[in-house]
Order: C-alpha cells, then structure tokens, then sequence
C-alpha cells in the first residue's frame, strides 16, 4: 500500500491510501459465501439460498461493510507507519483518480498538536488556606438548630418580626393588572431569612394577624422572573398567623437526634469540625487546582485540533438538552442550543486537556494504584459502611477512570506548585465557603 502524507494547515493532514480492487472483491465474496450458509428466504431451505441471489439481495451492503472496514484498517495503519497522533475521525472520500487496478481514497484529518510548555518556575500561583474555628463550628451549630426549629402561634395582637413563621396572602399587580406567579393563599415565609425581597419582609415585619397592608414592590432588573425584572408592583399582602420559632438545646439530645455516637456537646462539636474541614480541604484543593490549572495555560503554547473543539462541544450541547429534559422542558431533545455560547469553555477545556495530557507524559504524573486506592478510602471514610463504599468504586470502569482523573489533575497540581511562584494566602472560613 503506497502512503502519502500531505501537511494542509497547521493541524490538518491528508492521506491518500489506495486498496487493490481483488482484495475488496475477494473479501466481499467470502463475507457472501458465509452469508449464504445461514440466510433464510421465502422459498429456500437454510443455507440452500442460490449465490446469485445472495448476491442480488445482499451484495451492495456486504460491500459498503468491506469498504468500510479495509478503508479504516488502511487508514489505522497507514498513520500508525507515520506515526501520526489523529485527533477525531478523518473524513475519507474515494479519488476521482485511481492506478489501473487499485482504488484510491484521500482522508482528510488533524493530528494531536505539539504542545509547548514554558519554563514553570517563572509561573505565579496565588495558594489560599483557611482555618476552621471555633465561630465556624457555632455558625454550623446555630444552621443545625434552625433545621430542627419548631413553631407555636404567637398571641393575636403580636407583631411579626424576624424568625417568627408568617402566614400571609398575597397578590400583586403591575399597572392594575395581575401577573403570573403574583398571587398566594396561605403562604408561609420565615421573617429575616431572606426567602422574599427586602421590601416584602420590611412590609410584613412588625404587622399582626388579620392586619392587611398595600405596598411598592420594585423587582430588581436581574430577577429571575423576566416578565416582571425591572418593574415595581403593587402588594396587597393579609397576615393570617404568626408563629414563633423555638430552637433545639444545645445539648446530648441534640447531639442524638442528629445520630451523633458520642451523643454529648463536646462529641457533637468534634463531628461538626471534622465534616468542615474535610469540606475546607476539598474547597482548598479546587480552588487552588483552578489557580493552578489557569497559570499552566498561561504557559502553554498549542494549536487547537478543530475536531476536538467540536466533539467537546456536540458533548456540552447533549448535557445543556439532558438537563432541561431533567426540568421537564418539553421537546428538550429537539431544543435549538447554539454551540457558541459554550465555545470559549469547550476550548478551555480542550487546550487544558492537552496541556495536562503532555505534563503528565513527560513528567511521570500519571495516577498509580496506590494513589488512586488511598483517594478512595479518603472518599469512602465518611459513609457509615466505607468497605460498601469501596466495593462501589472498583466495581464500575467510569467510576475509576473518574477517580483516577481527578488524582492526575492533583498529581500535576502538585508538581506545578512545587515548581512555580506561590503566594500564600489566607481566607476566612466564611469567604471560602461562598466563593463557588
């Protein structure tokens, strides 16, 4: 088989590959003959179908099939004697011009880029740490008492005010016409949580049961109901009961309701610690892994195979559809989703790709057993039966290929951070636990 390797643009390269005309009949021929052994047709026995009518009814898809698999095997081991890295599949046409006897095809495809990295130690990464204090812990310990908070009405004449559970009806209407979503009976809200806007608690508070009360509401301009963003409604709003939160002790029985096994204050405030700081150390770790991840493509220098750019696209498309078809939007499969708009983060993702893919093969960071093993049992500790848990991972491929890529992208986190300029920073707990 005579190979040509023709350089089109900068990832993009052709093949002309060319199969004797005798090989394709032969194989389509033999492919016939063990067809016709089992086939079954109106008015023959089993394997007594004549070949020329096998050939007749089955001919051209045995052939199509032939082309198809000794065109591909062609193509795998014309770019493997190249030793071509093909990213995605290559478009192959059959040639207008072909050699007396042969058939000649041109595939057309791109090749995996060669990726530049430069030197890392000039790389600047800003690394975050924080602590879990003691306020953390009592901020957690209130969170778990308003979980597990009970209400009593409060006397008639009392006036409503933060914590306190409120009933009301409602109705809004913008230029005296009502809207969609601007009316509720027997609403409850918790004053001072922050559930309804500024201006709809700051109207209820300090009102009584049976009180009614008419007042402005001016949506902001990104609320998330765009027929009313930006337009200020009047309210309408009757207290109907007011109901007073009670708070759990802080206590063993809390401790015990909350399945606590050492059901005391003090066991209660070590499992609320080591929970935080396990959900402290994997924050840590993402948000210095995208500091990290965003200086190594500061450093890279590559072309992007066009073909990957796609696939990742075509990916995040089918996962925008799949959600909404988990919203229970209808007709989600068949919803209009320009793949633009998720073009600069397929790119990133893809260029990312690369640039790890070629830290890890010259630098020896790919994931080993043991690592992968102890980054399970981390994950598996905090379930009541860890060993289920274990037994759960090793018993699926996508979950350990899952695992096993998240401890090569901490594996080259490592290695970038040991090598670049890092900058030390502390952050609150509570700065922390609301960056995203």
């Amino acid at each position: 088989m005579a190979v040509t390797v023709e350089t089109l643009e900068k990832l993009e390269r052709k093949i002309t590959l060319t199969l004797p005309v005798g090989i394709i009949q032969n194989e389509v021929e033999s492919r016939l003959r063990k067809l016709a052994r089992t086939v079954k047709m109106d008015g023959f026995r089993p394997g007594k179908v004549p070949m020329n009518v096998v050939s007749q009814r089955y001919g051209y898809s045995v052939h199509y099939e032939v082309m198809n698999d000794k065109v591909g095997e062609a193509f795998a081991t014309a770019a493997n004697e190249a030793k071509l890295r093909v990213a995605g599949q290559p478009r192959i046409t059959e040639s207008e011009a072909s050699p007396e006897g042969q058939m000649a095809f041109d595939a057309v495809f791109e090749v995996f880029p060669e990726v530049k990295i430069a030197d890392l130690s000039t790389a600047e990464v800003e690394k975050i740490s924080t602590e879990v204090t003691d306020a953390a812990v009592d901020k957690t310990v209130e969170i778990l008492r308003k979980q597990r908070r009970t209400f009593a009405q409060r006397p008639h004449d009392a006036a409503a005010q933060d914590t306190d559970r409120v009933t009301v009806d409602f109705e809004g209407k913008i230029d005296g016409e009502p809207f969609a979503g601007g009316k509720a009976t027997d609403f409850q809200f918790i004053l001072g949580d922050g559930q309804m806007l500024k201006e709809f608690e700051e109207a209820t508070r300090g009102m009584k049961s049976g009180e009614s009360k008419t007042f402005p509401l001016a949506f902001p301009e990104d609320y998330h109901g765009k027929d009313v963003a930006g337009k200020t409604a009047d309210f309408l709003v009757t207290v109907k009961k007011i109901e007073a939160a009670h708070l759990p002790e802080v206590d063993g029985a809390l401790a015990k309701a909350l399945g606590i096994a050492d059901a005391t204050v003090e066991g209660l405030r070590a499992d609320i610690t080591k929970n935080l700081q396990r959900e402290v150390k994997y924050r840590l770790l993402n948000r210095n892994k995208q500091a990290v991840m965003d200086a190594l493509i500061a450093k890279a220098e590559l072309d992007l195979p066009k073909s990957s750019v796609q696939a990742e696209l075509d990916r995040m498309v089918e996962g925008a559809r799949a959600d909404l078809k988990q919203r229970g939007i209808k007709d989600a499969d068949k919803a209009p989703i320009p793949d633009d708009i998720f073009r600069p983060q397929a790119e990133r993702r893809v260029r990312l790709g690369l640039v790890v893919a070629e830290l890890v093969r010259a630098n020896d960071l790919a994931a080993k057993p043991e690592q992968i093993k102890a980054h399970i049992d981390e994950l598996a500790a905090s379930y009541e039966k860890p060993a289920d848990v274990v037994r759960w991972y090793y018993g699926d491929n996508r979950r350990m290929a899952e695992v096993e890529a998240i401890v090569i992208e901490n594996n080259v986190t490592e290695f970038v951070l040991s090598k670049a300029k890092v900058t030390e920073k502390s952050v609150s707990f509570d700065d922390l636990m609301a960056q995203n």
